[in-house]
């Protein structure tokens, strides 16, 4: 699927952009706008355009707010911070940019005045972790307090918890209430906290389950976990460790993170110790290999930036520790993978996954034919949501 760009990892990051109208965190013509003035290929490009569009709709939000446009002023908010988002989005090559920082806090600051003009009751929380804590918004279907099933979401390699609050809207609106977070390695725990990904990712959900089923809003029985994009791996790795939660979703399913990413015939017990023979080598070639291909580029600096790799080849090797190997089967809650047809992160690795499992599990597959066989069903954000969250219902009914 093709959306402006020529260039797969630009092209889909705009379908991403324009995939943001489902929710109300973009509009379609801010979006082509946008993106015709965008140089293909170029990131320093993308900063700017992206920070333009994202600083008119600011003083647009600025002068609702002003006048009393209360639901004007949300929606506009809530679009420039996504485009801040955007704008931030391919700066990782330099981790000590000052732009990184500017934009995430233009991003946050315009995402909190959308939420607190929102119409269902919500929480912002702060969840004890390890000596600090992690940032955690708590949306629930009315103020009662009734006890309700709640979907604990998170998102995965470069996603952050302002993005998640669609999600969060979409289960709400069917009577789950939703607990989004940010771990370390994403959103503002990696550029405020400085924690990096790591990957027994059970002893950061655990925590966050801790705080969730304490609330009085919250049905202990019935909790479940979903993970988008690398979430993928990281939500059915906490489940294989904490039995508490109900029922897991993998959008998409991750087996191995590197698992796709090996030359063909290459096992990954050889590719490591290839790179482990010469990692200055490996580095040099990967980043010959990244000059003419943007995806790979943009790939090996978020990694950099959100495991906190020095090099390439230090990337690499820590990204291949995650994996659902001798880890697969000790997952026992209803499972949900989920593959797109055309997913081009992680292609086979949902399938491998889903394979592994020995626990009640469903297959869920995205089509072209349906406009939903992007990764993670990018630009098909209702058709996504409406058969995730049926499977939902009716696992969490019989939880």
């Amino acid at each position: 699927m093709k959306a402006i760009f020529d260039d797969p990892q630009m092209s889909f990051q705009m379908l991403r952009a324009l995939g943001g109208t489902v929710g109300g965190i973009s509009d379609v013509g801010e979006c082509l706008s946008t993106g015709y003035r965008i140089t293909e290929g170029d990131f320093e490009s993308w900063y700017s355009e992206w920070n333009k569009t994202a600083e008119r709709l600011r003083g647009f939000a600025e002068d609702c707010a002003a006048a009393g446009h209360d639901v004007s002023a949300r929606e506009a908010y809530s679009r420039a911070s996504n485009y801040y988002r955007l704008a931030e989005f391919y700066l990782h090559g330099t981790p000590d940019d000052p732009r990184i920082l500017e934009l995430y806090d233009k991003s946050k600051s315009c995402f909190e005045e959308s939420l607190k003009r929102q119409t269902y009751p919500y929480q912002v929380v702060e969840i004890p972790y390890e000596g600090a804590t992690l940032p955690g918004i708590f949306s629930t279907v009315d103020d009662s307090r009734t006890p309700r099933p709640t979907l604990i979401l998170q998102t995965g390699f470069d996603g952050t918890i302002e993005e998640l609050q669609t999600y969060a809207a979409a289960a709400v609106a069917r009577g789950i209430n939703c607990m989004t977070f940010e771990g370390p390695g994403q959103g503002r725990v990696i550029r405020k906290q400085g924690l990096h990904f790591r990957p027994d990712w059970e002893k950061v959900v655990t925590p966050i389950l801790d705080f969730t089923i304490s609330l009085p809003e919250v049905r202990q029985d019935k909790v479940a976990l979903m993970g988008i994009s690398f979430g993928g791996y990281l939500a059915p790795r906490a489940c294989a460790f904490d039995h508490r939660i109900a029922a897991c979703i993998a959008n998409g399913g991750v087996y191995s993170f590197m698992g796709s990413k090996l030359p063909p015939g290459m096992a990954m017990e050889d590719m490591i110790s290839y790179i482990k023979s010469d990692p200055d080598g490996f580095s040099k070639s990967m980043w010959e290999m990244a000059d003419k291909n943007l995806d790979l580029k943009w790939g090996i600096e978020n990694g950099m930036f959100t495991f906190g790799a020095p090099t390439a080849a230090d990337w690499w090797l820590m990204a291949s520790e995650y994996t659902m190997k001798d880890v697969a089967d000790k997952i026992t809650c209803p499972t949900l993978i989920i593959d797109s047809e055309a997913d081009k992160s992680f292609p086979g690795e949902a399938k491998k996954l889903h394979d592994a499992l020995t626990c009640p599990k469903t297959w869920m597959l995205f089509t072209a034919e349906e406009g939903a066989e992007e990764h993670c069903q990018i630009g098909a954000g209702y058709i996504s949501g409406e058969r995730i969250f049926n499977w939902l219902e009716e696992a969490l009914a019989d939880a």
